[in-house]
């Protein structure tokens, strides 16, 4: 894809204008998603339905209907509803369901002219750190095929990365949308909860914590994206308004934490990526203080664990006892681990998602956005959970997400953009988070951050 072509905003602009036809762009995506069949970051795609969709939106500009996504691509997550399409999650229960319906956000998107070209790969119920399934494999990363992007939004933070398409829509219950984008080098944004309405669609393990969010190549497509799928909606009781003006980046009081105030290891090459880039915004005059948020005791992310293997053994448990062997092995120990929990210890996980939910809001007091890592860490071979060593010690399996489930529990709002590489290349990114509501604050803040960090590049 050339610069133009990348971009979500001309495409729409193109597509409008008449300079191209929105079927025209939907043959040429299709095109690059066959080209790439190795990547496995597109795992269904249906060209017949996808081409009548192009043609009604070339249909509906005749009339003379103007619409802001105008034939722009997108690329849907394998766990949000589709009409008419196969959602799988990445399942083999699931491996021959059909969605009845759009989820609210797809048939927004739609409305505003989008056209869906193909279902990208999660992880097998979005609740694994990278992207293989029993269906269809893993993805891989865009810039070495051994490695993987991440998880458990891999496929769609691949296919924009590739340039397959300009736009992808997934899902973030713990990162699933932040981490991915900043292993492959693009920009993802978790809305705060409620801001776009979720579902119709599957029931969800992760309760009261997922939400539909973004990823494209740049800020501002991401913005495109969040305007066209935003704000209430009476089938969704959790969707909430949010703050509708946005503040100017320079009057914000900005926090930089460079590990979040936790414990933890973090590669050398982002903990200095992330100073340097605060040091640039810094000296570009944002008004930025070396503050930690304070957690209470016992806050880590296998405190809250539970709440996930609970959610999965609740929906997932019966099909479990009649045969494990369906499932990811992965998936499997967590639904078994979940099968184990009480009660004291899931609604133990609660208080503790409370309290960190709890100390976000303290800190948000007398602090706009903070500015934080989103990884500790760039990708790692796809045969592994995750690394082996961060910043030199030996890693857990979950200690490249430590940095992004405590914002899903607080249900605020935050962005990865990307930040810097590796001797190698690889990617990592920096996390913007701001308070419940002030989305559109925070997307214009990330924009400008974004285009101090290229110029400084």
């Amino acid at each position: 894809m050339t610069e133009r072509e990348n971009s979500a905003r001309e495409i729409a602009a193109d597509v409008t204008a008449r300079r191209t036809s929105a079927v025209e762009t939907a043959k040429a995506a299709l095109g690059r998603i066959e080209a790439a069949k190795a990547l496995n970051a597109v795992v269904t795609i249906d060209p017949a339905r996808t081409l009548a969709d192009a043609t009604a939106v070339d249909d509906r500009l005749r009339a003379g209907e103007t619409m802001p996504l105008a034939g722009v691509p997108v690329v849907v997550k394998d766990n949000i509803w589709v009409g008419g399409w196969r959602i799988t999650q990445g399942s083999r229960l699931f491996a021959d369901f059909i969605a009845p319906r759009d989820a609210v956000a797809i048939e927004r998107l739609r409305n505003a002219g989008a056209v869906v070209v193909g279902i990208g790969a999660t992880s097998e119920f979005a609740c694994k750190g990278l992207t293989t399934s029993p269906l269809f494999g893993p993805t891989r990363h865009p810039l070495d095929p051994a490695l993987t992007p991440g998880g458990s939004s891999g496929g769609p933070a691949a296919a924009v990365a590739a340039g397959l398409v300009p736009l992808a829509i997934g899902t973030d219950a713990g990162g699933s949308s932040r981490r991915p984008p900043a292993h492959v080098g693009v920009a993802g944004f978790k809305p705060s909860y409620g801001a776009i309405p979720y579902g119709p669609g599957f029931a969800e393990p992760f309760f009261g914590l997922s939400v539909i969010a973004p990823i494209a190549a740049t800020v501002a497509d991401v913005t495109l994206a969040f305007e066209a799928m935003a704000g209430v909606d009476p089938r969704d009781p959790d969707s909430a308004g949010i703050a509708q003006e946005a503040d100017d980046p320079a009057s914000l009081r900005i926090a930089f934490s460079p590990r979040l105030g936790l414990d933890v290891a973090v590669d050398d090459v982002v903990a200095d990526g992330l100073a340097a880039a605060a040091e640039c915004l810094s000296t570009a005059g944002l008004r930025i203080v070396r503050r930690d948020p304070v957690w209470p005791a016992g806050a880590t992310e296998e405190a809250i664990m539970p709440l996930q293997h609970a959610g999965l053994a609740a929906l997932h448990g019966d099909a479990f006892r009649r045969d494990p062997s369906v499932f990811d092995p992965d998936i499997a120990k967590q639904i078994e681990r979940g099968l184990s929990w009480s009660g004291p210890d899931v609604a133990g996980a609660l208080v503790a998602s409370t309290a960190i939910a709890s100390a976000f809001a303290a800190f948000f007091t007398d602090i706009d956005l903070l500015l934080a890592p989103t990884v500790p860490c760039v990708p790692w071979p796809l045969t592994q959970l995750g690394p082996d060593t961060i910043g030199g010690r030996p890693a857990s399996p979950r200690a490249h997400a430590v940095f992004t489930p405590f914002v899903n529990h607080a249900r605020v709002p935050a962005i990865s953009i990307p930040c810097g590489t590796d001797a190698a290349g690889l990617p990592y990114g920096l996390q913007l988070i701001a308070r419940r509501g002030q989305d559109r604050t925070l997307l214009r803040a990330a924009l400008y951050v974004e285009t101090l960090l290229r110029d400084d590049a």
